[in-house]
């Protein structure tokens, strides 16, 4: 295999696992989330769980995103990653 291939393979598996720890990490962050908005008597905290909420989605779209944006664009470059010595 050529540097391009061996690079590409290790950035598609740890993109991968980056991609699968912050889903799980996601989803518990907002059942934490979601109970302590359910489970607190003050609105101030609801408010702040609420907030909280959007944000860990928000980051889990950009993380996400960002892989389907490089998958998108990748083939747009594939032939310019030669050397010609």
């Amino acid at each position: 295999d050529d540097m391009w291939t061996v690079a590409n393979t290790i950035i598609v598996d740890v993109y991968s696992k980056i991609a699968g720890i912050s889903t799980v990490l996601a989803g518990l962050m907002s059942a934490v989330a979601v109970v302590g908005a359910k489970i607190s008597n003050n609105q101030h905290k609801v408010d702040q769980a609420w907030d909280w909420l959007k944000r860990i989605w928000i980051a889990w779209a950009i993380v996400n995103g960002i892989g389907a944006f490089i998958a998108y664009i990748a083939p747009f470059f594939s032939g310019l990653a030669t050397l010609t010595p």
